[in-house]
């Protein structure tokens, strides 16, 4: 899905939000086991769900598959969540920045089964701030439209992973070193085995005595 794709299909779904509440229909609303077909559309369909209760969504955190390192596992949260860090001022005179964190704990959880189906494992909805609707055309897609502290948590989110990765082919790289060099070892010990008891075998051969044969 391209983010044409993905933006035209969240305006989609939050058209459907309008329309079902103005019916009195609570059926889009996420909750626990709810399936989708993919992680992709999960974002979607979050993101609209926030469109409509008026909150900001944003991707979080994820787990990868230890077998094929592909995403098992993925944090949907409201962009409020958590807090900034806290770091040196630089200049007295530069304005403080809007606090974009207030610790909110609205979520989904979204996990891969064996059979390919993203599922709903968590679902928090309460919010600890106001919730304030934007019209659709007001705003793009929260994960096509980045605030630099969300572009800044993506690179760093991003170069943790590559630094783990390093990590992991360093280890695996440090492990085969390793075998190899008991390997080498190992055929070294051997060798030194199979010319000692070449030798000893001659050493024996050559003290027996030497019996001649005597026709009768």
């Amino acid at each position: 899905m391209d983010d044409n794709e993905a933006e035209m299909l969240g305006i989609s779904m939050v058209n459907d939000f309008l329309v079902n509440n103005n019916e009195g229909n609570s059926d889009r609303e996420p909750y626990v086991d709810m399936e989708f077909d993919s992680e992709e559309a999960a974002k979607v369909f979050y993101d609209a769900y926030a469109t409509h209760m008026g909150f900001t969504m944003r991707v979080d955190a994820f787990r990868r598959s230890m077998r094929d390192g592909g995403v098992v596992w993925r944090r949907l949260v409201c962009n409020k969540e958590g807090f900034r860090k806290s770091r040196p001022k630089r200049s007295e005179n530069r304005k403080p920045r809007a606090i974009t964190r207030e610790g909110c704990k609205a979520m989904m959880v979204v996990k891969k089964e064996k059979t390919g189906k993203w599922v709903v494992t968590k679902f928090f909805k309460e919010h600890n701030h106001p919730l304030v609707f934007a019209p659709v055309n007001a705003r793009r897609s929260a994960q096509l439209s980045q605030t630099p502290d969300e572009k800044d948590m993506k690179i760093r989110e991003l170069t943790a992973e590559l630094q783990r990765e390093r990590k992991r082919s360093s280890a695996l790289q440090q492990q085969l070193n390793s075998i190899l060099k008991d390997m080498d070892e190992h055929f070294k010990h051997l060798s030194r085995n199979i010319t000692n008891i070449v030798e000893s075998v001659n050493e024996i051969e050559s003290r027996r005595p030497i019996t001649a044969i005597r026709k009768s």
